[in-house]
């Protein structure tokens, strides 16, 4: 059984992790392998157990623990446990708890881009992606299509910011990723080719093929490269890739939202 501490005082500096520390002094930055990220929902928390983070602290609704979480209160036995009503917990964080539980958790080392790419068929690449519900959507309908793995640049999101993991429904402990170490997208992109995948921009381009073309489905090794809301790729990424796609549109649409526009990428392009 964790131990479970009854919140009195909000401000209590021990709860500074769920409520008071930014995302970047949650990641801490200079000191990675001290950095923290908070995975909310038992499920998100489940999954993040079974691929081996290491629980810190649980934050939970008091009806939870005999209830929906007891399972997770036993997989943290001896883990702090701080707990009140629902009020004065959104009152602590700002929001309410989806499920009514949240865990402060150690990041797990991260993978390098060789580890994610090794054995892989289908891999995603992100460029610019910022907004955590759209990493997590990605990493949603990557795991749903059987994509092998995630490379982000430096200006990504962060996949385990608590929504990004949230809304991916867990997903981001199961599929591989890693960020882009080489500088991109001249070294990135060489990388990718003497790891022999072609390279697959998303992008709108006189010269694009449709996403349906069954040549990107017969390549035995794919990276579907995808840029940020908004502006989409940057020039330099389009002109460096193997080939450059579009998905066909109508009623004058010019384009999807990066989420809507990877899980089409994702089913159109899987290994058949």
């Amino acid at each position: 059984m964790a131990d479970w501490i009854e919140i009195d005082d909000i401000s209590r500096p021990e709860l500074d992790v769920f409520a008071r520390l930014t995302e970047a002094q949650l990641r801490s930055r200079q000191n990675p392998e001290k950095g923290i990220f908070i995975a909310e929902s038992p499920k998100v928390i489940e999954l993040a157990l079974d691929a081996g983070c290491e629980p810190l602290a649980l934050l939970m609704e008091r009806d939870k623990i005999e209830g929906g979480a007891a399972h997770l209160v036993q997989r943290c036995a001896g883990v702090p446990l701080y707990t009140g009503p629902r009020e004065v917990l959104a009152q602590l964080t700002g929001f309410a708890l989806t499920r009514g539980v949240l865990c402060a958790m150690r990041r797990p080392k991260l993978r390098t881009m060789e580890e994610v790419c090794a054995g892989a068929k289908r891999i995603t690449v992100l460029e610019g992606v910022v907004d955590a519900t759209n990493i997590g959507a990605i990493f949603r309908s990557a795991a749903a299509l059987n994509v092998d793995g995630v490379l982000l640049t430096s200006t990504c999101c962060d996949p385990l910011r608590r929504r990004a993991a949230r809304v991916s429904m867990g997903t981001v402990f199961q599929i591989p990723w890693a960020r882009i170490d080489a500088e991109w997208p001249d070294e990135g992109l060489e990388f990718l080719r003497r790891a022999g995948f072609q390279t697959a921009a998303l992008a709108l381009s006189d010269d694009s093929v449709s996403i349906e073309d069954p040549r990107l489905a017969a390549a035995e090794k794919l990276a579907v490269v995808l840029g940020t809301e908004g502006d989409g790729l940057c020039e330099r990424t389009v002109a460096r890739c193997d080939v450059t796609v579009r998905i066909p549109m109508a009623h004058g649409v010019d384009s999807l939202n990066v989420a809507a526009a990877a899980a089409l990428a994702f089913w159109e392009t899987r290994v058949r």
